[in-house]
């Protein structure tokens, strides 16, 4: 599916299969100098032919066109190797080109998901099957680093970087200050909740993202284009709704740490999560994963702020209400 959002700025719905994102807003600026798109989906036949479908629809040719990445995951990076011709600039930012430039694979996840309480042969064999590593990128193009700040024109949209990170540590979006829209990445969700994982001691991306919210919630905007399901005009409302969101986690984590010390798999196992299995247990392994490491993104700021503290057992970390 193809659409016109604004004059000259196209929406491709791109599918994801097996996803419950369903599919990607890939966005495309047509300008006859040259053209710009935002965002690629997987690397699989289904997302390529949506994509070459779209663009043929909206008379773009690869050719004279250039790429932005708002982050590193497989669904919004994976197809820029088929797309990219000799010409292509691929703009990304500089943290998540430093990311992918030094990635050693999953191992050091894995050991901090284990000191964390989960299962370490689970987690490998998840891992194993996980999209950005089936459906990644087969190689990676020379990447052209915008910062913070910086701005690109294109057809009549001049677009300013926006650094906001949170979801990725680099994760980036684009802001048209005169026609006051936003495209957002996976930044701002209309009925999902971004997912922010944690799994390294070094980092504390929920306060990153809470600190990305309150710096988008400053801009005039009018229209967030997403990077996934629908479009969203009042992003004012949604931004509350998401730091209502994370307050309300943060609060009955602290609730779960009152009965005791837990590893961050015990405290996922109970939280409240939207999915549609009776227990813990039935959750598929992927989904474990994900909300683990938001236990862990929820538990690294309560740790940051001396409401919780941590003490290792063994070779595990646990977690407590400070005193």
């Amino acid at each position: 599916m193809c659409e016109e959002v604004l004059p000259n700025l196209f929406r491709i719905k791109i599918p994801l299969p097996e996803s419950p994102l369903k599919y990607l807003n890939s966005y495309v600026i047509r300008d006859p100098a040259r053209c710009l798109i935002i965002d690629t989906g997987l690397n699989r036949k289904e997302c390529l032919e949506a994509m070459l479908a779209g663009l043929r629809k909206v008379d773009v040719d690869l050719a004279n066109s250039d790429l932005f990445i708002t982050h590193l995951h497989a669904d919004h990076f994976g197809l820029v190797a088929k797309l990219a011709t000799k010409s292509t600039n691929v703009f990304f930012s500089r943290p998540e080109k430093e990311l992918m430039e030094s990635w050693e694979g999953f191992e050091s996840m894995i050991e901090y998901a284990g000191r964390n309480g989960f299962p370490e042969n689970e987690l490998r064999a998840a891992l194993d099957k996980h999209p950005g590593a089936k459906y990644g990128t087969e190689w990676i193009p020379e990447l052209k680093v915008l910062e913070d700040g910086d701005q690109i024109q294109f057809a009549d949209y001049r677009f300013q970087c926006v650094a906001t990170p949170g979801h990725t540590m680099g994760h980036t979006c684009l802001y048209e200050p005169d026609k006051k829209v936003l495209v957002a990445g996976d930044h701002i969700l209309i009925d999902i909740t971004p997912n922010i994982q944690c799994w390294s001691d070094e980092q504390n991306p929920l306060k990153h993202y809470l600190s990305s919210l309150d710096k988008v919630a400053g801009l005039q905007v009018d229209l967030v284009l997403p990077g996934h399901r629908r479009l969203i005009t009042d992003h004012q409302a949604r931004i509350e709704e998401l730091e209502s969101h994370h307050a309300q986690r943060l609060a009955e984590v602290l609730t779960i740490l009152g009965g005791g010390s837990l590893t961050a798999f015990e405290v996922a196992s109970r939280m409240t999560w939207d999915l549609k299995c009776d227990h813990w247990n039935d959750f598929p392994v992927a989904q474990r994963w994900f909300a683990t490491g938001e236990a862990i993104s929820h538990l690294r700021l309560l740790e940051e702020e001396s409401k919780i503290q941590r003490k290792i057992e063994g070779k595990l970390s646990l977690y407590y209400l400070a005193s």
